[in-house]
C-alpha cells in the first residue's frame, strides 16, 4: 500500500469511526434489490420524530434534515409545520433517493453532505433541527452537539433519535462467547453506543436548554441470526470503526449461531433489542418554552384517568388556563 492511500484512510485525532467506510456501506445498501424491505426500523423511528414536529406551537420556514438517509423524517412533515427543508447525507446514493414530502406544497432541497461536519452552514440559520437514526455514528459528539446548537436559531429545537448503549446485546454476546470459545479471545464486531443517561449532559454542555429525553427497546423477531446480519447490512447499520475486525471466521459464525439459538431464542424467533434514545432540546432565547412552576399544576397525575374520561372537567380546565394566561 503506497503512502497516499495509507494517509487517505488513516483515522484522525480520536476518531472511532470510519465515516468513509459507512459512506460505502451506505451507497452499497441503497442499490441493493431488497434494501426497501429492510427500512422497518429506520421508517418507524423516523415517523416518531416527526410526530414531535407536531406538538411544536411555532411554524418552522426553515428545517435540516441531518443524516436523512433516503428520507424518513420528511415525508410525514406538513405544510402547516414546516417551509423548506434540506436533507443531508454522507451518502450520494442515499441523498439521491431520499423521499420527497407527501405535502407537495412543502420545498425540498437535497444536499451529499458529511452530516458530521455540517459543512456549508451558516449560524443562526435554521428554525428546526431534525436526526433520525443516524448520531450514533459521529466521532466527537460534543462537538457535532455545539455545532448543531451554533447553526439553529434561537428559541428554536433539535429534534432527534438514535441507538444507544445495550443495542443488540443478544448478537454482541453471542458472537464474543463463540470467539472465546473457538480462539480464545475476543474482537470487536458490533459498533460501541453511547450510553442514554450522557445525552442529556451533551446537550447540555453543547448550550441547549429544556432538555427531553426519553427511551424506548424495540424488539424484532428474526428467523436467524444472519437474517438479522442481513437486515444490518441492507439498513447500513454494519460494524464500522477502525479497529474492527474485518473478518469473522465460518466456525465462530456457526458457534454464535448455536448460542444465539441457546440463549435467547423464543417462538422459533431470534430477538433483536434495539435501544432507541429520543431527546427535544432548544437553542436558549427570549421567547424560549419555559418549564411550568413547581406546583402550578391544578390536579393529581392520579386523576388524569377521570379528566381524559369526563369532557366537562376538562373544558372546565381549559378555561381556567386561559384565564391565567390572560392575567
Amino acid at each position: 500500500m503506497d503512502s497516499a492511500s495509507t494517509s487517505q484512510n488513516a483515522p484522525s485525532l480520536n476518531a472511532v469511526f470510519d465515516r468513509e467506510m459507512k459512506r460505502k456501506q451506505r451507497d452499497w445498501a441503497v442499490r441493493q434489490p431488497d434494501f426497501k424491505a429492510a427500512q422497518y426500523l429506520k421508517e418507524e423511528i423516523g415517523w416518531r420524530v416527526a410526530d414531535k414536529v407536531f406538538d411544536l406551537t411555532k411554524f418552522n420556514p426553515l428545517v435540516l434534515d441531518i443524516g436523512c438517509g433516503v428520507g424518513h423524517i420528511t415525508p410525514h412533515l406538513i405544510k402547516e409545520n414546516v417551509g423548506k427543508i434540506i436533507q443531508v447525507d454522507v451518502s450520494g446514493g442515499m441523498v439521491q433517493s431520499s423521499a420527497t414530502c407527501d405535502d407537495s406544497e412543502v420545498e425540498v432541497e437535497r444536499r451529499t453532505v458529511d452530516e458530521e461536519t455540517l459543512d456549508g452552514f451558516n449560524e443562526n440559520q435554521f428554525d428546526l433541527l431534525l436526526t433520525s437514526m443516524s448520531a450514533h455514528w459521529i466521532n466527537q459528539l460534543p462537538q457535532w452537539m455545539k455545532k448543531c446548537h451554533d447553526i439553529l436559531k434561537p428559541d428554536c429545537p433539535f429534534i432527534g433519535s438514535m441507538l444507544a448503549e445495550d443495542t443488540l446485546y443478544e448478537l454482541r454476546c453471542s458472537l464474543q462467547l463463540a470467539e472465546l470459545e473457538r480462539l480464545g479471545g475476543v474482537s470487536s464486531h458490533v459498533s460501541p453506543f453511547v450510553r442514554s443517561q450522557d445525552i442529556g449532559g451533551l446537550l447540555s454542555s453543547a448550550g441547549f436548554d429544556m432538555i427531553t429525553l426519553d427511551s424506548d427497546e424495540i424488539e424484532v423477531g428474526y428467523p436467524n441470526m444472519f437474517s438479522l446480519m442481513y437486515d444490518l447490512q441492507l439498513m447500513a447499520e454494519s460494524h464500522c470503526t477502525y479497529r474492527r475486525n474485518h473478518t469473522i471466521r465460518r466456525d465462530v459464525l456457526m458457534a454464535a449461531e448455536a448460542i444465539y439459538q441457546t440463549m435467547y431464542s423464543k417462538d422459533g424467533k431470534y430477538p433483536a433489542t434495539f435501544k432507541i434514545v429520543s431527546f427535544i432540546g432548544w437553542k436558549p432565547g427570549p421567547n424560549m418554552p419555559k418549564a411550568a412552576k413547581r406546583g402550578s399544576q391544578q390536579v393529581s397525575l392520579k386523576d388524569i384517568g377521570k379528566i381524559v374520561e369526563d369532557p366537562e372537567m376538562m373544558k372546565k380546565m381549559s378555561e381556567g388556563s386561559n384565564k391565567k394566561k390572560d392575567n
